[in-house]
């Protein structure tokens, strides 16, 4: 399924299912159907693929009509992150392509070897924003606002110790996310000033689940600036691949359902660059995730806000 989270004007948060440009309201169809289907993203992932399952036979069950009471044109509505508030923070996957971890030991003074083990790092739940947003730049805080396009997957059965073999069973889904970075706002190693600022995790548009992807291993990635494209790349370059990376995130600590995984960015982000590029108020930043869509945002200055 493709599954939104949209409003209409300025009314609440509601989740909301994409069929053929059209946004079906979940908790209205399951209104229409009596039955029950909850009205946001957190609760619906929480069904599980039971949830899914439920969902798609309502649909498929609906008459046109029934159908057509429930649902907006998807160009009527106003699309959020897909999970606009999560539980927990973001956990943030750092120098996991190849070239990044090169690009970054020439620019950044992380090490140029690789790594053995995941980088983690966190963004807070306050650093997230939805498609069509602005990313705030206060230039009192950073001067080297920097892009990094990444691939997020959505935790949808939780568990501790998970192993390789059966990480891909906890997978609910996938979006786009956009790691905004302050490359100055580093400290004595440590990446969350950096990473955490508000409106620093832009995700969306909409989140893809589990079957509609069939290797999430094998999916360009593709970042613009202002139009000039900046990142091209794939997910088959990623050093530790969903796999690992749940299997390693679990053993350190539970994960629970809706959990949020950055899965790290490829070469290309203005840091790495020659000379080094950084976004400034009035520029536009398109990410693309191959089976998910388009995710863009426009740059802010702090003062504007």
């Amino acid at each position: 399924m493709k599954l939104v989270t949209y409003r209409i004007n300025h009314t609440p948060a509601r989740l909301g299912f994409i069929e053929e440009q059209m946004i079906i309201d979940a908790e209205k169809l399951g209104h229409i159907k009596q039955s029950l289907l909850p009205d946001n993203m957190l609760d619906f992932i929480d069904l599980g693929i039971d949830g899914i399952n439920h969902a798609v036979r309502l649909i498929n069950t609906a008459t046109k009509e029934e159908l057509e009471e429930c649902s907006i044109p998807l160009a009527n509505a106003t699309l959020l992150a897909p999970i606009p508030r999560p539980r927990k923070n973001i956990f943030g996957i750092g120098l996991n392509y190849t070239e990044h971890v090169a690009e970054s030991a020439r620019t950044l003074d992380t090490s140029k070897e690789l790594p053995q083990e995941p980088v983690i790092f966190s963004k807070p739940t306050t650093a997230v924003t939805g498609p069509e947003t602005n990313i705030i730049h206060n230039q009192k805080i950073t001067k080297q606002l920097d892009w990094e396009v990444e691939l997020a997957v959505i935790i949808g059965k939780g568990g501790k110790n998970i192993s390789r073999e059966n990480a891909m069973d906890h997978v609910y889904g996938y979006t786009v996310i956009n790691d905004i970075s302050a490359r100055d706002c580093r400290r004595a190693g440590q990446w969350i000033v950096s990473k955490g600022q508000d409106t620093f995790a832009p995700m969306g548009p909409i989140l893809v689940t589990r079957d509609e992807i069939a290797d999430p291993h094998n999916l360009n990635l593709r970042l613009t600036v202002n139009g000039v494209e900046k990142q091209n790349s794939n997910t088959k370059f990623m050093l530790f691949n969903i796999n690992d990376l749940v299997h390693d995130l679990s053993t350190v600590f539970t994960l629970d359902a809706a959990d949020i995984i950055a899965t790290g960015t490829p070469a290309g982000v203005g840091a790495g660059r020659s000379p080094q590029e950084f976004m400034w108020p009035g520029d536009v930043v398109e990410a693309t995730v191959e089976g998910i869509g388009t995710l863009r945002n426009t740059v802010v200055d702090s003062e504007e806000v």
